[in-house]
């Protein structure tokens, strides 16, 4: 990239094209071309030590390497010097004194060409907003240079003065991101759009110094100098996020990377170390290096983990002087990264979050850390305490306490902060989100300034501005809930008011409402429209002790609320006398515009309302134009001021035009199409009448020309379809155009056009959801596919129209005249102001006499510019502020409306209705309650009296009722509403049914066992239930999951399943062999069996001999294979020397496991064992048998405890019964005998606690009472009035019906039995008293005694009951002792299993951390046991292979042994060919192999052992080749027996198949040895992965093993257990003391003495087996001579018998030589079938002989009569002669065909001679070994040709 000044700023301007051309927008881009400076112009300014060098195009070139490299420039062909010199590359640099023209960058406005309009028709005046809501958009030049974005421009604003400067972006599509050089000499300015540039501009001159271009794909996120400000690192935004670093001064990118796959906040230096960058963003902070790896200078990033901490996103951070990273959060804590993990998080004492909110900035400043936080706190933290902070427990948290802190103010969100110094002293600038700059003092001395609020701006975007009819004052309104004023003259604000909602939309009253222009409409999100008053409070009069006076204030003068959603627009009517407000909620209410606002109605209309327009002055009819969003289009007549609203508002008579917007777009697409086709036809059709015209011209005729022409017709496309969107395209603004008719600009698919539409005179005929209402005319916008117009402005000379793009940008439209039409408008200028991305125009209008333009957008900024005007305004213009009105100061305040939820002006309406008609109900009711308490009274007067009459005077009852019929009635109606009101009440009934099943199911549902408590009878003991809950059925499945779970495999059982698996797999092998011996065996058996002849038999009788001298050595083989096999296994069973017996080997474990060392489990070298290894499913197998246990035991205690409870029911019974009979005996007894009655113990409330869920309507009613008296008086009232009605009805003797409750139920069965208990005592009193009146003589003496002896039993009874009444409570105290006795046990272990419980519970806690890492661990072990199983079992079957094929090599080498003596056998003793034959049988010869092709790789591999055979067997040949002068193998000598020669060559072949075999089973052997050894070296590797996986799991265990030991355990002792005694008293600090069970103690005491009689016997036992061991070994001397001896005897024996030593094991073995006889077999019985064939044969021989001899016989009589004919005729040739003489002289001599087959018959004779001879030489080449055919002469040939 070369930066040639103004050159390149050409470029730039290209590239800005052709950026306008692929977005299909062509605003904000320059005109024209830009002119070029000269190269020498440039390069006068490089330094002389830094001259560049010239490239091959005569070019300078300074991009950066890579560029260079993507973009090679090809070499130029150069003639050839004598003498070569070396090439050198300088590096070019740019001139440290060189700048580009800022003329040539910045954006101008784009004016469509010849239009004639001019480029300044715009100029900016002033900014009065800011963009608050961008991340970091405030930086300080100098101590008074403020600078921020606004839009597509750059703010450069003076403190002091108040003074704005601009720089206006160079792509026009916006500005992303601002950074300041730490010299504070430079700024950088990253810009948005295709492929943007960051601009450094040079401070204070503002000349752009340096650009950086291809660093992102469309905007700038963040950018940041270093610190000593050689490079910057810029990050891009969406989509591509590219984190680059630069050479800034040199325009070269350094390194870059992707930075992440989400939005980047920010990128920093690190201010220590200058290669460490990090990044932040959504979700993640990731941490970079510059690193230097053999390709070069890489950035190399770690993303941070956050771990246990939740997902944040990061918005600010500071790095720390050591590396590590301090971050905020979005909960408002700070978080410590070091080493790309979380190290610690920081919060305030108490657990408090650092700020409430996230944490937006951290800053490093002065050896401490300031935290800027959205809370509106700026809190000082101390470096020391941050930077080494750590980990205090395992919540992750250190609670860390501010140094200072300063609250900026309420609703102030701090965003980012910048430092600057002011006369020495540092201070800081700082962006609120909320709208404001201010200027704070952080020193936190006795001197420190409170916070300055510098600016104060709407916070996001402007909803709404309004431009005073009268004077230069513009008003604006936001969701900030503010309305602000200002003067664009003075450019200052003038005043602010806030309301607790946020404005939507805002009017400036007309002035022929108020002519001082001093009222404003506003509206809001909540509905409500206020009415602002304007005026210049120094109007009024001089008041003592008022404030500072402004030059303008804001006064709310009416408040009402005609909406109950947003209000969207607001108009006057042309005349003013009507306000028409519309909202979301789809109505628009008018109102009389008077000093106070009136409400005339509302109308409904079918959506959202967009705007209102009414219609001008020029039309006939006043009517208003409602625009809604969903395509709608609503026009009624302007509302009678004097309209009677009635009971509503709203209003039904006005009369109202709809138009639906149909969408036409795809047919003028359609239409465009096809008048595009239709030109491309014409343009075709006259390019080929010209081509024809010149064909012609040229001579050719029309016919040719016709059949040159005559073309198939190309198929043409389809035309584009015709389309309607589902939903309607929004509508977003329109205007009238002529009554009845307006223009509509349409977002969503219509974009791109202004729609002329008209309404419909149809109105009636069609549904509106059913019309189609197509416009009738359009205008195409030019560049405005995807950028609607939001809004529409005119001038008040109509000749103007302002439009507000979707994209931020301004366009002007000038018109030739007012109406506007396609040909009326001849171009536009346009513009680039807002926020291209979100910046879109809300507000567009002009001042009063439109020179001047405001407009506001959604990125929060206010511009106002200067119209270009025909005539200079030579005089100063000036903002006039509206005078106060008479009284102003004197009045009240205007009542405003706070609630958001406030009644509309309709719902109040009608809640008044309501509340009117609810009054004179409620009065109707009272009136009729009055008459029926009157009524009332009467009857129950007439009621008295007529109880106060005689009986016989008296009325019935019955007669009080004048007619059945009416009672009947009311009792049908009664019921009626009975069951009405149940139907009503059922849902309720229902719910709070279902509401107390959920809760008893809740509360109760799995409660097995409440609370009950059983107390004593005579004693204040008492014992109580374990509130006990039911085990869930996740807990049975939790338990029998538990029980089915497998422990995870160790190693030793990985072991134990490999050898489960060898041994299989050698059952297999073993399966295997024996099925293939029993295939041979079946095989052999299978002989086919033949007729028995004599030769057949003679044959046999030698087979059975061969067999039997066969089977003889196949026995002495068989016993010495026997034998081998013996010895074999014997040395198998030899132990080798490191051998250990299994036996041994687990004792020996036992005792070490057992031997009583106490490892403690904090030793640093305690191994856990196998067996006592824990794990989470372990740990949580032992919780729930430790809850069962626990469940069982608290379950039978509670059974025990019920029971008693049970006894004690029980008991009282009982004693009830007793107590009952007692006094029936005392009642017979004197009272001075009678004794006290023992009191009946009752069961309290506690001991049946289920009785306090038992209800009945009396506990429900007074449960009512009590709901009644807390205050519910709605449903009280209701109850009363019911009951009043039901007591009215009981007068006249009814009532409802009543179910009676339990406790009536039991009252009334107790009431029963004892009325029935006074009724058998009163009736025996009578009784008595009867017998008495009776008897009253004096009883006799035996009556007396008789009475005496009752009297005597009774005083026993009552003593014997009294006692029984003791012994009964007596009893049931003592079992409730000894069962409370048993509890408190119970109670203990409960507590101990708690302590348990809570301790195994924390182990499981721990458990459950390690064992991610753990398994982890384990499963790295097992797949390595796994792994080395597999390779060992490998390695053992390539053994197994190795041996096997051994054993065929030994078997192949055996067969050659017997075939080597099977040949000498052959040869018999002294052959004299014997030599011969051994050369033949050993000769090498090649041989055609046949294999099958099995893959690629196998081919390769035996092709190259097949070149070394060859190669070998080539040799041999070579080898035997003098040989072969000598003998020929092929041939037979002479006096050679030929079926012996025959016998060597099947010898050979045979020999040559073994040999081959052999070889095979080598290379198999070799492949299985390579392959062994592979897997050698692979079992080590992965046996030393093992032992290192094994030790870190060891290692792990023994940390986790260590975290288990730092938990608490408590046991509880007793004093007399504690033996950790020092001087007779239990020392303060008992942490080195052991818990020991005595039981574990006894056994280390007993171990003692059980080691000392183990060693004992250890050493005898080594003393025999040491005096065994020698004994052995004298044996094994014995053996050994003995062995020698028996050798040397055998040898002896051997040479008297053989002569020499021979193998007795192939002497016992060598039977007969098998193929040799299978050989003479085979001569045998070919000789017989060849006599028999030859017999066969002679017999043929004989019968043909006599055929010939018969045959002669006949060709002899053939012959005899051909004579005769011979004769014959030669008599007969005489005789004609004889007669011819003279005829045929000339046919004498001989003929010509005689001569020729002469001569044919010695051709013949030749070439048959020649054959003989071609015939005898072939004979002759044919007995040579190396004999070769030769093809016949070329005279055979040709004599072949003669015979032809």
């Amino acid at each position: 990239m070369e930066p040639k000044g103004e050159q390149d700023e050409g470029k730039s301007g290209k590239d800005q094209d052709e950026q306008r051309e692929r977005k299909g927008s062509s605003e904000g881009q320059k005109e024209g071309t830009k002119k070029s400076i000269d190269d020498k112009k440039l390069y006068s300014e490089l330094d002389e030590e830094e001259k560049p060098g010239e490239d091959e195009e005569g070019e300078w070139s300074f991009g950066s390497e890579e560029e260079e490299e993507e973009e090679p420039s090809p070499e130029p062909e150069q003639p050839q010097e004598p003498v070569k010199k070396k090439k050198v590359v300088v590096e070019k640099k740019i001139s440290e004194s060189f700048y580009y023209n800022y003329e040539e960058l910045c954006s101008f406005p784009y004016v469509t060409p010849d239009s004639g309009i001019p480029i300044d028709m715009l100029i900016l005046m002033h900014s009065f907003g800011y963009d608050c809501m961008r991340r970091a958009n405030i930086q300080m030049l100098d101590s008074q240079t403020l600078l921020y974005i606004a839009g597509n421009h750059l703010v450069l604003l003076d403190l002091q003065f108040k003074y704005q400067r601009y720089i206006r972006s160079t792509s026009s599509g916006g500005i992303g991101v601002i950074t300041v050089h730490p010299s504070k000499t430079y700024f950088a300015v990253g810009e948005k759009g295709w492929k943007p540039n960051m601009i450094i501009y040079e401070y204070p001159s503002l000349r752009p110094y340096r650009i950086l271009r291809g660093g992102t794909e469309k905007a700038y996120a963040f950018a940041d100098f270093n610190r000593s400000g050689t490079l910057i690192a810029t990050v891009g935004s969406s989509p591509d996020y590219i984190l680059t670093v630069w050479d800034w001064k040199q325009e070269k990118i350094v390194l870059r990377s992707k930075a992440f796959s989400q939005d980047v906040y920010k990128v920093t230096f690190s201010p220590e170390n200058e290669e460490q960058l990090t990044t932040s963003g959504s979700g993640h902070i990731k941490f970079w290096k510059m690193a230097l790896t053999f390709t070069g200078l890489k950035l190399q990033g770690a993303l941070g983990r956050f771990g246990k901490t939740a997902l944040t996103d990061i918005e600010g951070y500071v790095e720390l002087p050591d590396g590590k990273v301090l971050s905020g959060s979005e909960w408002g804590n700070m978080l410590l990264w070091e080493g790309g993990l979380i190290k610690v998080e920081i919060c305030r004492p108490g657990r408090r979050n650092c700020h409430s909110g996230s944490i937006n900035q951290l800053l490093l400043d002065e050896g401490e850390v300031v935290t800027i936080g959205s809370d509106g706190y700026i809190r000082v933290w101390d470096f020391e305490t941050i930077d080494t902070a750590d980990v205090v427990d395992d919540t992750g948290l250190m609670e860390m306490d501010i140094m200072n802190e300063l609250l900026v103010g309420k609703n102030v969100n701090l965003n980012y902060m910048v430092k600057v110094h002011e006369r020495g002293e540092p201070y800081w600038y700082a962006q609120d989100f909320n709208g404001a700059i201010w200027k704070l003092d952080l020193s936190f001395s006795n001197v420190t300034h409170d916070p300055e609020c510098l600016f104060n701006f709407h916070s996001g975007r402007i909803e709404a501005v309004a431009v005073s009819p009268i004077t230069y004052i513009l008003a604006t309104t936001a969701l900030d809930r503010s309305v602000r004023v200002y003067d664009f003259i003075g450019k200052v604000q003038l005043a602010e008011i806030k309301f607790k909602q946020g404005g939507t939309t805002i009017t400036w009253a007309p002035r022929v409402t108020n002519p001082k222009g001093g009222v404003i409409a506003v509206g809001f999100q909540d509905g409500v429209v206020r009415i602002i008053e304007l005026y210049n409070p120094k109007g009024l009069p001089v008041v003592a002790g008022r404030e500072y006076v402004t030059d303008a204030a804001l006064r709310l003068k009416q408040a009402f609320k005609p909406h109950t959603s947003a209000v969207t627009a607001l108009a006057y009517e042309r005349n003013g006398e009507i306000l028409a407000t519309g909202s979301r909620d789809k109505t628009v209410f008018f109102f009389n515009v008077d000093d106070k606002y009136d409400p005339i109605g509302f109308i409904s209309v079918p959506g959202p309302v967009q705007a209102l327009q009414w219609s001008p002055s020029s039309h006939r009819d006043n009517k208003l134009l409602i625009i809604c969003e969903n395509g709608i289009v609503v026009q009624v007549l302007s509302p009678h001021p004097d309209y009677d609203a009635g009971s509503t508002y709203k209003m039904k008579d006005l009369p109202t035009e709809y138009f639906r917007f149909w969408s036409i777009k795809s047919r003028i697409l359609r239409e465009e199409e096809i008048k595009r086709r239709e030109k491309v036809k014409e343009e075709k059709e006259k390019a080929k009448q010209k081509w024809i015209k010149e064909q012609l011209d040229e001579g050719k005729e029309l016919e040719e020309i016709e059949y040159l022409v005559d073309e198939e017709p190309e198929e043409e496309e389809p035309l584009p379809p015709i389309f309607i969107p589902e939903t309607p395209s929004p509508i977003l603004c329109g205007f009238y155009s002529a009554p009845g008719k307006f223009w509509l600009s349409v977002g969503g698919y219509d974009t791109g056009y202004l729609y002329h539409c008209a309404f419909s005179p149809m109105q009636h005929q069609k549904d509106l959801e059913a019309r189609q209402d197509e416009p009738f005319d359009f205008i195409p916008l030019e560049d405005a596919e995807d950028n609607p117009i939001r809004r529409i402005w005119f001038c008040s000379s109509g000749l103007l129209m302002f439009c507000g793009m979707e994209n931020g940008a301004v366009r002007i439209y000038p018109l030739h005249r007012k109406e506007l039409s396609a040909d009326n408008i001849a171009g536009y200028w346009s513009f680039n102001l807002h926020d291209n991305d979100y910046g879109k125009i809300q507000g567009i209008c002009s001042s009063f006499d439109d020179r001047f333009l405001v407009t506001c957008g959604a990125d929060g900024n206010i511009f106002t510019y200067n119209i270009l005007s025909a005539e200079e305004i030579k005089k100063v213009l000036r903002t006039k502020v509206p005078s106060p009105r008479k009284g102003l100061d004197q009045e009240r305040a205007a009542e405003d409306i706070v609630d958001p939820s406030a009644y509309s002006i309709e719902n109040a309406k009608q809640k008044k209705e309501y509340d009117q008609i609810m009054r004179a109900a409620e009065q109707k009711k009272y009136v009729k309650r009055q008459e029926l308490n009157t009524l009332r009274y009467q009857f129950q007067d007439l009621l008295r009296m007529n109880d106060d009459l005689p009986k016989h005077m008296q009325l019935h009852r019955a007669q009080f009722e004048l007619d059945r019929r009416i009672r009947a009635e009311m009792d049908r109606r009664t019921a009626q509403k009975i069951r009405l009101v149940m139907k009503e009440m059922a849902w309720e009934q229902e719910k709070h049914r279902t509401g107390l099943r959920k809760l008893q199911e809740r509360f109760r549902g799995n409660l097995e066992y409440d609370t009950i408590v059983v107390c004593a009878m005579r004693s204040n003991h008492r014992i109580s239930t374990y509130r006990l809950l039911a085990i869930s059925e996740k807990f049975y499945k939790a338990r029998k999951q538990s029980q089915s779970w497998k422990r995870r495999l160790s190693k030793f059982d990985w072991k134990a399943q490999a050898e489960q698996r060898r041994e299989s797999l050698k059952e297999g092998l073993y399966s295997s062999q024996a099925s293939a011996i029993t295939e041979e065996e079946t095989e052999t058996e299978k002989v086919k069996k033949k007729p028995k002849t004599v030769a057949s038999r003679i044959v046999e009788n030698r087979m059975d001999r061969l067999r039997k001298i066969i089977e003889k050595a196949e026995k002495a083989k068989a016993k010495i294979q026997q034998r081998k096999k013996e010895w074999e296994e014997l040395y198998k069973s030899k132990p080798s020397d490191n051998y250990e017996d299994p036996q041994d080997v687990e004792d020996i474990k036992h005792a070490q496991e057992n031997m009583g060392d106490f490892k403690l489990k904090t030793a640093t070298n305690y191994k856990i064992p196998e067996h006592m290894r824990m794990n989470a499913a372990k740990k949580m197998n032992q919780l729930t048998s430790l809850e069962l246990a626990i469940h069982e035991k608290k379950l039978s205690m509670n059974k025990w405890i019920v029971g008693l409870r049970d006894l004690k029911v029980a008991i009282i019974e009982e004693i009830q019964c007793v107590v009952q009979e007692l006094k029936t005996i005392q009642s017979s007894l004197h009272p001075s005998q009678q004794l006290p009655v023992p009191l009946v113990p009752q069961l309290l409330p506690e001991e049946t606690p289920e009785n306090n869920f038992e209800y009945d309507s009396e506990m429900l009613f007074k449960f009512r009472q009590e709901l009644e008296e807390q205050g519910l008086k709605a449903k009280e009232i209701v109850a009363e009035v019911s009951s009043a009605e039901a007591g009215g009805l009981g007068a006249f003797g009814g009532g409802f019906l009543h179910t009676p409750s339990v406790k009536e139920l039991d009252s009334f069965t107790r009431g029963t039995s004892m009325k029935s208990l006074k009724t058998g005592s009163g009736t025996g009193a009578v009784t008595s008293v009867k017998s008495f009146e009776m008897e009253l003589t004096e009883p006799t003496e035996l009556e007396l005694e008789i009475k005496q002896r009752e009297e005597i039993r009774n005083i026993y009874m009552q003593e014997t009951l009294i006692k029984r009444i003791d012994e009964l409570m007596m009893t049931f105290d003592a079992e409730l002792c000894l069962l409370r006795h048993q509890k408190l046990k119970l109670d203990i272990q409960m507590k101990t299993a708690d302590l348990r419980h809570i301790t195994w519970f924390q182990e499981l806690l721990l458990l459950k951390n390690f064992e991610k890492h753990e398994d982890t661990l384990q499963e790295r072990v097992n797949s390595l046991i796994s792994e080395e199983d597999g390779m060992q079992t490998k390695i053992n079957s390539c053994l197994a292979q190795i041996e096997e094929k051994k054993a065929e090599i030994a078997k192949l080498q055996e067969r050659e042994k017997v075939l080597y003596a099977t040949f000498q056998a052959s040869l018999g003793e002294n052959n004299k060919f014997a030599g011969f034959l051994l050369k033949v049988l050993k000769k090498r010869i090649k041989r055609v192999k046949k294999k099958e092709v099995e893959g690629e790789g196998d081919e390769e591999e035996e092709s190259e052992e097949e070149s070394d055979e060859e190669s070998s067997f080539e040799s041999d040949e070579e080898e035997s080749g003098s040989e072969d002068e000598v003998f020929d193998d092929t041939v037979c000598p002479k006096n050679c027996d030929e079926s012996l020669f025959e016998n060597t060559i099947q010898l050979r072949e045979k020999r040559l198949d073994i040999e081959e075999a052999l070889i095979e089973e080598k290379k198999v052997i070799e492949n299985a040895k390579k392959e062994y050894e592979t897997l050698a070296k692979k079992v080590k590797v992965v046996a030393a992965s093992l032992d290192t996986a094994e030790w870190e799991l060891e290692a792990y265990q023994r940390e986790k093993q260590q975290k288990l030991n730092e938990l608490h355990v408590v046991v509880p002792l007793k004093l007399h257990q504690v033996e950790y005694v020092s001087n007779g008293e239990i020392p303060s600090d008992i942490s080195q003391a052991l818990v020991f069970t005595n039981q574990s103690l006894v056994n280390l005491q007993q171990r003692i003495t059980v080691l000392q009689e183990e060693k004992l016997e250890q050493r005898e036992l080594y003393k025999k087996a040491r005096e065994q061991h020698k004994q052995l070994i004298r044996d094994r001397k014995e053996m050994m001579i003995k062995i020698d001896r028996l050798a040397e005897r055998c040898n002896q024996l051997m040479m008297m018998k053989f002569g020499r030593i021979v193998d007795l094991e192939a002497l016992l073995t060598l039977s007969v030589n098998t193929n040799l006889e299978e050989l003479r077999m085979k001569t045998m019985e070919k000789e017989q079938a060849n006599a028999m064939e030859l017999k066969k044969w002679e017999d043929i021989i004989l019968e043909m002989r006599q055929q010939l001899m018969a045959v002669t016989k006949e060709h002899t009589s053939k012959l005899m009569q051909m004579n005769a004919f011979c004769t014959e005729k030669m008599r007969l040739e005489a005789k004609l002669d004889a007669l011819q003489n003279n005829l045929g002289a000339e046919f004498q001599g001989p003929r010509k065909a005689d001569i020729e087959e002469k001569e044919k018959l010695i051709a013949l004779v030749q070439l048959q001679a020649g054959e003989a001879e071609v015939l005898k030489e072939e004979i002759t080449l044919l007995s040579r070994k190396d004999g070769r055919i030769f093809p016949p002469s070329q005279s055979l040939y040709q004599a072949d040709e003669m015979m032809d």
